[in-house]
């Protein structure tokens, strides 16, 4: 595995619990449709509404109107034309993609992402954007202390294993 993948599995253990935790002891309104996700894809319609969303290394594909809050850590959030969005949103480390005659009438967070806008899309609430993934690594730096440590003590017990011998080399037969 290499150094981007012992990150990502690290972080995955680090935010999965605390992303069900929270979504499980909210204190927001509840239809008892809320979706709690991690690592699959959710699909909202008008056929399978939903209340609150929270979702880690998710896809979430909005193809309907949605009037609950919407959490998404390192996945992607596309909202198809001519739909709202009445509750609040937060994209963490992922793309926002907002579809033409898109209405959004909550707030918006994104950090470390991407917001693809339509010309035509509107977000009426307060907007935060921290776009890049510049800003994900400003976050992540005080992990780099920890996972170095840990990449080097595995380093260190790898390298003083027993290695077998070489077999020797076949006779001559010649």
């Amino acid at each position: 595995m290499n150094r981007f993948g012992s990150l990502v599995l690290l972080l995955a253990c680090l935010l999965a619990p605390a992303t069900l935790l929270a979504a499980r002891h909210s204190h927001g309104h509840s239809n008892g449709q809320d979706h709690v996700g991690f690592g699959d894809t959710i699909t909202i319609d008008d056929s399978h509404p939903a209340g609150d969303i929270v979702c880690a290394f998710c896809t979430i594909r909005i193809q309907g109107d949605h009037s609950g809050d919407l959490v998404s850590f390192f996945g992607d959030v596309q909202v198809d034309n001519n739909h709202t969005l009445s509750g609040d949103s937060v994209v963490f480390g992922g793309r926002l993609g907002l579809g033409d005659q898109t209405q959004m009438h909550g707030n918006l967070v994104l950090f470390g992402g991407e917001l693809s806008q339509a010309p035509t899309a509107n977000i009426s609430g307060d907007r935060v954007v921290f776009a890049g993934t510049g800003w994900l690594l400003v976050l992540l730096s005080p992990l780099l202390i920890p996972i170095g440590l840990i990449w080097l003590i595995v380093h260190l017990v790898r390298r003083q294993r027993y290695r077998f011998p070489a077999y020797p080399p076949p006779p001559n037969r010649y």
